[in-house]
């Protein structure tokens, strides 16, 4: 069906030219031959023109007649539906042509697009599986999306966020799988965004989390498209923000935070060796500095009598107490860190490689740390980049110096404390109603339950 505006075609096209008169890119241009005539607004940096020649003004002056003409226009699958001038105005912004013609005006989708080439996957690499992740155009990874999981039951719902951005949001899921009270949620949280400019999934998720300082993420974000199919087909909902390669997927639960896409290409026991040495890093990410202090300052008993006689033969000469010590290491740990990511990628491996063996070498040498030190703070530097979702890692080195606060003024007792503490607080959670430790034993059990009644 033709989609006409019921807009009065004089009084808009001046509107809109007013409004954008002092914009050097809007263009007005009348086109004239014959009996026929129509003009044309768009702004031409965000406008594909090579296409609006081949679509629009090429084929106007070919056709005889404006019948033809206006039947030929109404017939383009890139033709929008008009609600208002102000949403003229809008999409306009966004690379549209407004055409007027016998006192109406069609509105069509011309935007030039410099964000769409498909990127390489940086923030997940694998050795094994798809190796290229998503652009920072909606379409495109839309397309992606629809590549991979070919389901007539998948839904994409288009909204939009940010009061001044305007940014394309696309809330996708399977409508067969979905939980119904998940979907739900996120519409309501959507729906109460209030923020003038949205440009990044990040921030997106910041704004869509009710507890505004929850430590643990409730939401992952990825920018494979493999664990976007799996995900989907789980039964989760994609969030896809136009102008980032990151999606959100929600809800999210700890051991989702704990999962390589890689495990689904490995064979079953290199997969399950894999996921025991995430979770032994992150037990020592964890637990290593607070044991250390807990164990040199307060229940040496605990080892053995020569275990403990070289942690603190290796601590004779350092001037502070143990916690001051492992601290200090951790700062300068994760000043490191921070100066990998920051530094361009030419100095930042070598800047940080030769300053931490700089640093270690001159902080034993000088008595500021001891040897056994040095390496718990190598062994907790290691742990944290084997969790394979940023936004887990960062959280885990961030609960390590709760748990060392605990064993700094308890020892052991406080460690044991603070661990039974953050286990409670995994169990406590929940992300979209859904338990945030839940065991895959359980889910499994509650299937076959399921399927037995």
């Amino acid at each position: 069906m033709p989609k006409k505006s019921t807009l009065s075609s004089s009084t808009t096209k001046d509107w809109l030219i007013q409004q954008f008169k002092d914009s050097f890119d809007f263009t007005h241009k009348p086109l004239k031959i014959d009996q026929k005539e129509m003009e044309l607004l768009f702004i031409k940096t965000v406008t594909d023109n090579d296409q609006l020649q081949k679509v629009i003004i090429k084929p106007f002056f070919e056709l005889t007649s404006m019948e033809q003409v206006e039947a030929y226009l109404n017939s383009l699958p890139n033709q929008q539906i008009i609600k208002s001038k102000e949403q003229i105005q809008l999409e306009l912004t966004k690379g549209s042509l407004a055409i007027s013609l016998n006192e109406s005006i069609l509105l069509f989708d011309f935007k030039t697009v410099s964000t769409d080439t498909v990127l390489e996957s940086n923030v997940e690499p694998t050795i094994m599986g798809p190796q290229l992740a998503l652009s920072e155009d909606i379409d495109t990874n839309l397309n992606l999306i629809r590549q991979r999981y070919h389901q007539p039951s998948l839904v994409i719902e288009m909204h939009e966020v940010g009061k001044k951005s305007h940014q394309s949001l696309a809330v996708i899921y399977d409508k067969d799988l979905v939980k119904p009270v998940v979907l739900k949620q996120i519409k309501q949280r959507l729906k109460k965004l209030n923020s003038d400019v949205i440009l990044s999934s990040a921030e997106l998720v910041r704004f869509l989390n009710v507890k505004k300082r929850s430590l643990l993420p409730t939401m992952l974000q990825t920018e494979r498209t493999d664990r976007i199919t799996y995900n989907l087909s789980g039964g989760k909902v994609v969030l896809l923000l136009d102008g980032d390669s990151l999606v959100i997927l929600a809800p999210a639960v700890f051991f989702d935070f704990m999962t390589s896409m890689e495990d689904n290409y490995h064979p079953y026991w290199v997969t399950k060796f894999a996921e025991i040495l995430r979770y032994i890093g992150l037990v020592t990410c964890v637990i290593f500095p607070g044991l250390y202090v807990a164990v040199a300052s307060y229940n040496p008993e605990i080892f053995r009598a020569e275990l403990a006689l070289s942690v603190a033969g290796s601590r004779i000469g350092v001037p502070y107490p143990s916690y001051v010590e492992v601290l200090f290491m951790l700062i300068v740990m994760e000043l490191l860190t921070e100066a990998s990511i920051r530094l361009p990628k030419a100095v930042s491996a070598t800047a940080t490689t030769v300053g931490g063996l700089i640093l270690g070498t001159a902080a034993t040498d000088a008595a500021l740390t001891s040897n056994i030190m040095i390496i718990i703070i190598s062994a907790v530097a290691v742990s944290t980049f084997v969790i394979p979702i940023n936004e887990m890692s960062f959280s885990i080195r961030v609960s390590k110096y709760i748990i060392l606060l605990f064993a700094t003024f308890g020892g052991m007792a406080g460690l044991v404390l603070a661990f039974i503490g953050f286990i409670m607080i995994l169990s406590n959670k929940n992300s979209f109603e859904e338990p945030y430790f839940k065991l895959f034993i359980q889910a499994k059990e509650k299937e076959t339950s399921g399927e037995t009644s």
